[in-house]
């Protein structure tokens, strides 16, 4: 991925309580795309929010439940993302309480990798 290429981003809406087995859904997609070599993977977690079942989810003091939206990003090249959409889609079409995937285009204004580090030089 280079700056000014036109890439695609992959965004999967979710639960933070939707689970794959016993690993939450947002964990699987990440180690998922860094598995398949996907430049990065960033997870929001909302404050608020409603999905297909239109309850209101939100983390007001009051709230007994850590059940709260989540979006994971994805940004890469075409091929690669729908390539990895292919992967999870058998994962995201089980889901009990369902989730909503979407893809765009969207403009590289700078895009410069980090230098990896040992973990003894911290």
């Amino acid at each position: 991925m280079k700056t000014n290429d036109t890439v695609k981003i992959l965004r999967v809406y979710s639960s933070s309580t939707d689970k794959l087995k016993h690993t939450p859904l947002y964990e699987m997609i990440v180690f998922a795309a860094r598995r398949n070599g996907l430049a990065g993977a960033t997870v929001h977690k909302g404050v608020m929010g409603f999905g297909g079942s239109s309850v209101v989810h939100s983390a007001k003091f009051w709230e007994t439940n850590d059940k709260l939206p989540v979006v994971v990003e994805i940004i890469d090249e075409s091929s690669k993302i729908e390539a990895f959409v292919e992967v999870i889609r058998p994962f995201l079409e089980t889901m009990r309480y369902g989730c909503l995937v979407t893809v765009e285009d969207v403009k590289v204004l700078l895009y410069k990798a980090g230098e990896k580090k040992s973990v003894f030089e911290l």
